[in-house]
């Protein structure tokens, strides 16, 4: 069964509540700038979705609250360096930004400035990448195609790996110390510009301890575009227009997944993008279908979940698409309350930062 962009999106149902609604106040000293010194050691938040009771913990605490019968549901998408430095012919400076890439291995960009980003025009990085600006789309970006020694690397990731930055979001000022910091321990399929942040936290050790109580894996791919932060600029969140994603869930995983829930186990996604596929890729009846495809779905309160029935994921940025899908599984008062207490407690916040466990 596959499905294509037009397809998977979801109804728009009218709402009062607005874009406002889910603002909240965050000290800047909130915001961490760096991963914690041990992934599984950060805070851990349990917001109970019935009753709105919160918990404090550290994250490897998180076993005791997963049963046997559970299964996890991860994102194994990796994170390309996908920031690229490099210059005109007459050597001026360039900034390429990878969003995406194409079937043919061209690549949607954001390009500054875009003013030197004519059609045709050519800009190198590092002495051994060469982009050509091939078509300018919707929103101003354009469409690259990348020339390099076929010979010396074997593919486009080999080069991005040398002569690419990882593309850390504006609010973190600091410099990353080591690559994979800013990496889940399971990624595997290139290809998001942004980090699936929730599965920052879990470690080796942690998902073998995890397999072993008799907990469920399973690993879906969704390639974070930048679109999935865009700032919500309308007041009517129902207006809102979410960027396509590409995703893929595999015969095996969504059986499994299946499998699991018939028997009354939990599908626990780790992440809102792991969530936004589990979503996607669901039947009016909760039923777990494999395909590529490519989602445009848009989860805000009033949803009715079909296939997650618990949630890990960060703190996340007020008025933003990802506090919205996170109240519209636990409630926006219970959700605004825990950010509350979350401020209050000096929880870090954002990709770097600590974790909610929503059940």
């Amino acid at each position: 069964m596959e499905k294509n962009a037009e397809q998977i999106t979801n109804v728009r149902t009218k709402t009062d509540l607005s874009t406002h609604d889910f603002f909240y106040e965050l000290p800047e000293c909130l915001i961490a700038q760096t991963p914690a010194e041990k992934r599984d050691a950060c805070r851990l938040m349990v917001l109970d979705r019935e009753s709105g009771a919160v918990s404090h913990k550290i994250f490897r605490d998180i076993i005791d609250y997963i049963r046997p019968e559970d299964m996890l549901v991860v994102n194994a998408s990796k994170v390309i360096p996908a920031r690229l430095l490099g210059e005109t012919k007459n050597g001026g400076a360039m900034e390429l930004l990878l969003l995406r890439m194409h079937e043919d291995f061209r690549f949607e960009t954001l390009v500054r400035p875009g003013k030197k980003a004519k059609v045709g025009a050519a800009f190198t990085f590092g002495g051994i990448l060469t982009a050509t600006v091939e078509e300018i789309v919707e929103g101003g970006n354009r469409i690259v195609s990348f020339d390099y020694d076929r010979e010396k690397y074997k593919s486009i990731y080999e080069v991005l790996d040398v002569v690419g930055q990882m593309p850390l979001p504006p609010y973190i000022t600091e410099k990353l110390k080591d690559k994979n910091d800013y990496q889940t321990v399971y990624a595997k399929t290139e290809g998001s510009a942004a980090a699936p942040t929730a599965g920052l936290h879990f470690t080796k050790e942690l998902l073998a301890a995890l397999k072993e109580k008799g907990v469920g894996y399973g690993e879906v791919t969704l390639h974070v575009g930048l679109g999935t932060f865009r700032p919500v600029k309308v007041d009517r969140i129902e207006e809102h227009l979410m960027h396509a994603e590409h995703f893929v869930i595999t015969k095996e995983v969504a059986d499994e997944i299946n499998r699991r829930r018939a028997l009354g186990g939990r599908i626990i996604a780790v992440g809102t993008t792991s969530c936004r596929v589990l979503e996607s890729a669901s039947d009016e009846n909760g039923i777990l279908h494999p395909m590529s495809a490519e989602t445009a779905i848009f989860i805000y309160p009033g949803y009715k979940f079909k296939a997650t029935d618990a949630l890990i994921t960060n703190f996340h940025l007020p008025e933003s698409t990802l506090i919205m899908l996170v109240s519209a599984l636990a409630g926006k008062e219970k959700v605004m309350k825990a950010y509350e207490e979350a401020v209050k407690e000096e929880y870090r916040f954002f990709s770097f930062g600590d974790a909610m466990l929503i059940v």
